[in-house]
């Protein structure tokens, strides 16, 4: 993988971070174009009112300023100044009214008085205001002047994709979501790193075809699905990218089937990894893995994370910022999702030329001429063994690395040397 800092996906982050977007919206649109300036993103519109299973595409909301202001025309409350301040999706509104009147629109987390939370109301229309519960405690029996320029009207909803081709159509599929505000590791942080990973996938060959979507959680991967129902069985593996970048460890959640192959192999990375990290089973709640692996189809999707979004309390509020997300984890994620996608790529079964009995390795200068000295072209003899015994084409490199409690890179390069003598050959078909 040619070399993406941290850094520069931090950098990524600090620009999408004041755009206020939503499920619809001018906000989304503007982050897909800066999605575009990596990679050559498709833009694509779904008008409001199209059915999408039990679902219908909704209103586009925008919105362009919003106000709380005192008896003394004092902006208290100010979404110029933070986008969370608004419940997502408020219809528009411009009146006065006292403090009892005010106090059903207000929104604040007392457990953390100096956080503004996030709140939306997607498919319920009314309006109201998100504050810190230190500026709540503050308000006294006064008359308030609240002011949304909003507007919920018939447009569209907007999402990217991003297809590599590859040798074969199979696709691995991998997702995040882009509708959030001002929250940078849910999901900014993943974002970034799915523009990075598609930016240095496209620079690798590739066996199977990538398709990157950047959708609005929830709503967008149902109108994906529901427009391209006819081609999800080319999906072969996938997962939801969402919370990357925060300081926690790694985490997997395992797609419905819990055992396809794109969960082995998030277990395998993992558990080689030195780290610590935690794999987590499927619930249908959370991110989009939900829609993906609904009964209907069952696809092997998972989600990559690092600390699950209800273990820290930063979730969904203003402490979800620009402090909050590190670089170097960044970096981590992406070099993750990368060697989980060399894992897919290169999990191939073959068969063995010489079958019966054991393979004399000494007269290929594969095995040590004497003992206790390092083995020939560094792999380890044992593992060579190993490839050569599982080798009866029923068993990929992973079953083989699983089965033999070694690094997947290792039988990998053990396979190619053993090609390389004229002992091992690629079968046709790759087990799934």
């Amino acid at each position: 993988m040619s070399r993406i800092s941290g850094d520069e996906m931090y950098a990524f982050i600090a620009a999408l971070y004041p755009i206020c977007r939503s499920i619809t919206g001018n906000g989304v649109r503007a982050t897909l174009e800066q999605v575009k300036q990596y990679i050559p993103l498709s833009v694509h519109e779904v008008p409001s009112g199209t059915p999408v299973f039990d679902w219908t595409v909704p209103k586009e909301w925008n919105i362009t300023d919003a106000y709380i202001k005192n008896a003394d025309g004092e902006k208290i409350v100010d979404f110029q100044h933070c986008n969370l301040h608004v419940v997502n999706y408020s219809v528009p509104v411009k009146q006065k009214l006292s403090l009892a009147e005010l106090k059903p629109h207000l929104f604040t987390i007392p457990q953390h008085p100096q956080w503004i939370p996030y709140r939306t109301s997607y498919y319920n229309e009314t309006w109201g205001f998100c504050l810190s519960h230190q500026q709540f405690l503050q308000l006294h029996e006064d008359e308030y002047e609240v002011c949304i320029e909003s507007s919920l009207t018939n447009g569209n909803l907007t999402y990217g994709e991003y297809l590599l081709q590859g040798e074969t159509d199979e696709e691995v599929l991998i997702t995040c979501h882009v509708c959030h505000p001002s929250l940078c590791n849910d999901n900014l942080s993943g974002i970034a790193v799915a523009t990075m990973l598609a930016r240095a996938l496209g620079q690798q060959q590739r066996r199977y075809s990538y398709r990157f979507l950047f959708l609005p959680g929830t709503i967008g991967a149902l109108t994906w699905l529901a427009s391209h129902e006819a081609q999800v069985d080319r999906i072969k593996h996938g997962f939801v990218l969402a919370g990357v970048g925060d300081k926690g460890h790694l985490s997997y959640k395992r797609s419905r089937q819990g055992t396809a192959a794109i969960d082995r192999v998030f277990a395998h990375v993992l558990s080689r990894s030195g780290n610590a990290y935690e794999i987590i089973d499927f619930s249908p709640y959370g991110y989009d893995e939900r829609q993906f692996c609904s009964p209907g189809f069952n696809l092997p999707v998972g989600c990559f994370m690092r600390t699950p979004f209800d273990r820290y309390p930063e979730y969904h509020t203003s402490a979800d910022n620009l402090t909050f997300v590190d670089p170097q984890s960044l970096a981590d994620s992406l070099a993750t999702c990368f060697q989980v996608c060399s894992v897919l790529e290169d999990n191939l079964t073959y068969m063995s030329l010489n079958p019966k009995g054991e393979p004399q390795l000494g007269k290929r200068g594969l095995y040590r001429p004497i003992g206790g000295t390092p083995p020939p072209d560094g792999v380890d003899g044992l593992v060579l063994l190993w490839v050569l015994n599982l080798s009866d084409g029923q068993h990929s490199l992973l079953d083989i690395a699983e089965r033999a409690k070694c690094n997947f890179a290792d039988v990998n390069e053990a396979t190619k040397l053993l090609v390389k003598h004229g002992l091992l050959q690629q079968c046709e078909e790759r087990v799934r």
